[in-house]
């Protein structure tokens, strides 16, 4: 073993730099020796706590109050979803607040990731090693397979005189140059689940590292994810080519044989993730029986129609003007953007690095806005843009109309390229009514949720166009119409939407299945919703105010 590096491995004390650590103060944190624990404490400071270095892992390290600098934070407050330390809890900035003891928030979140990690473990990497299997087996009898189909080619060319003998060269030749397109096809395929399953290892090789790790806001900074988003390549179905001996009657190479050409195609869902029966589900967070209003905020618009996160702590909005506006969650306004053309924004999104789009009815256009200046990124003739949305792989959804309003459908652009539309289901018929309210979502498992509101009705697809449902209304009120306007989800794949003359917010499941409703926080002709990365519900009201609640 190379000294040097042997000598690398041995943690040394943080003072002195020179001698070995065999002690470790948990509060600071740092690794003494012996000799440096004296000067270490030598302020007389309480808090310090020095344990052998062998206990560390053992002791739980706190984050530092960022405002009192010398205490711990042993609490999260979920109002404002930060740590906070017993001084900051007796304050009047967290008066009214509700807290969370930060060890048994982490020790939660770290069961949550057990049993991702077991999910990972048990459904993805079991399956994908199924079809690396599966994909190795076809692989090795593909030869064989080959193998008959030339034997078959040279023995019927054995029948034939020599003046054929071109056309059996010409056949076996495209018959080894199929096996080598099926060949290097399936090698592909191969590689890319071997790289899936490599990738899949690595994301359990970090839920292990700060599963094993006591840095809280390491805990609570990880982002779990689910199996959903882990996207299989899409299989392959293989026809393989077939030979087809013809009578001997002249000497072409068609009246030799029929040679059918190698077919591969690829099935984008072909592959599905076999689920142990004692494998539970992700835990899922429960609902509030009483949601609270945590905060209103006046916006000066005498209508809101419109809201998005722009982060947990600041949203934009617009209205009945030509404005759209930027606000903190203490009602502070940050900034202004008037729009381009001075018309009203018919919608209005955060795309993923953080530039705000917006459509223009009047106009047939979607602009974005970068450091105030606005640039027009797409321009329609026939259809005119109404609601739009920002979804996860950055791409961005419009909904539109033509003008005379007897078609709608929403279109997909990628980089602002169209890329898909979906406008009729699989019988043909219109997936949206005519009009143009139809606020747009996406959801945690890619679905694409609408807020129908001319059709009365949620009309939900899958990342394909393929109908999953509609949703109506629930039975309890059917003598209230359905009146959806806003829509969004959240982290627990929770379709939200706003009715407007009903007052109050309706909460399905990912699969259309009704949950509750929220109407016990006063509010007054909801419009616009959006739900930030901490599962709070913001909430744009006709009475010109937004409302942020606490739901989960």
């Amino acid at each position: 073993m190379d000294p040097q590096n042997a000598d690398q491995k041995v943690p040394r004390c943080d003072l002195c730099e020179e001698n070995v650590a065999q002690m470790y103060c948990s509060f600071c944190p740092t690794n003494l020796c012996k000799l440096c624990v004296g000067e270490h404490i030598s302020d007389v400071y309480s808090k310090h706590n020095v344990v052998p270095l062998n206990m560390r892992k053992s002791t739980l390290l706190y984050p530092h109050c960022k405002i009192h600098s010398e205490e711990h934070c042993e609490t999260l407050c979920e109002d404002c979803n930060i740590p906070v330390c017993s001084k900051c809890v007796a304050s009047i900035r967290h008066e009214r607040h509700q807290f969370v003891c930060l060890k048994a928030l982490v020790n939660f979140k770290k069961k949550c990731m057990e049993k991702e990690k077991m999910q990972l473990q048990e459904t993805i990497i079991s399956s994908l090693k199924e079809i690396v299997s599966d994909l190795k087996s076809e692989l090795g009898g593909i030869d064989g397979k080959y193998e008959k189909l030339t034997s078959d080619v040279t023995k019927h060319g054995e029948d034939w005189h020599r003046e054929i003998d071109m056309a059996i060269i010409k056949r076996q030749t495209e018959i080894q140059e199929m096996r080598d397109k099926h060949k290097d096809t399936l090698t592909k395929q191969l590689n890319v689940i071997e790289k899936l399953i490599s990738d899949v290892k690595e994301s359990i090789s970090k839920i292990e590292k700060v599963l094993h790790s006591n840095e809280l806001l390491e805990s609570l900074s990880f982002e779990i994810g689910s199996d959903e988003s882990i996207k299989f390549p899409p299989k392959l179905n293989v026809k393989l080519p077939g030979f087809t001996p013809q009578n001997i009657q002249g000497q072409c190479l068609q009246l030799f044989s029929i040679l059918s050409p190698l077919s591969i195609t690829s099935e984008e869902h072909g592959y599905t993730i076999k689920t142990p029966r004692n494998l539970s589900s992700p835990p899922v967070k429960p609902l509030l029986d009483i949601p609270k209003v945590i905060i209103t905020i006046e916006t000066g618009y005498g209508d809101v129609y419109h809201i998005t996160c722009f982060s947990d702590e600041e949203f934009f909005t617009h209205g009945d003007d030509k404005t759209i506006r930027l606000y903190n969650i203490e009602g502070k306004l940050l900034k202004s953007i008037q729009t381009k053309s001075e018309n009203e924004p018919a919608d209005i999104t955060v795309i993923r690095r953080g530039d705000v789009v917006y459509s223009d009815a009047g106009t047939r256009t979607v602009n974005i806005v970068k450091n105030r200046k606005i640039d027009e990124v797409i321009r329609l003739y026939d259809w005119i843009p109404h609601n739009i949305c920002s979804i996860s792989c950055g791409d961005l959804l419009v909904f539109m109309s033509t003008e005379d309003k007897q078609k709608s459908k929403v279109v997909r652009y990628s980089d602002f390229k169209e890329k898909q539309s979906f406008q009729v289901d699989d019988q043909g018929k219109p997936l949206y009514s005519i009009g143009n309210l139809k606020h747009i979502s996406e959801n945690r498992n890619l679905d694409i949720c609408v807020a129908d509101n001319g059709a009365k009705a949620v009309v939900v697809v899958n990342q394909t166009g393929k109908l999953r449902f509609r949703y109506t209304g629930h039975p309890s009120r059917a003598k209230k119409s359905f009146d959806p306007v806003g829509i969004s989800t959240d982290s627990q794949a929770q379709i939200l939407i706003a009715e407007c003359d009903n007052n109050c917010i309706l909460v399905l499941d990912r699969d259309g299945k009704f949950l509750r409703y929220i109407d016990n926080c006063d509010l007054l002709y909801p419009w616009g919703v959006c739900v930030d990365k901490g599962d709070n519900l913001f909430v744009a009201e006709s009475s010109g105010k937004v409302k942020k609640i606490k739901y989960i």
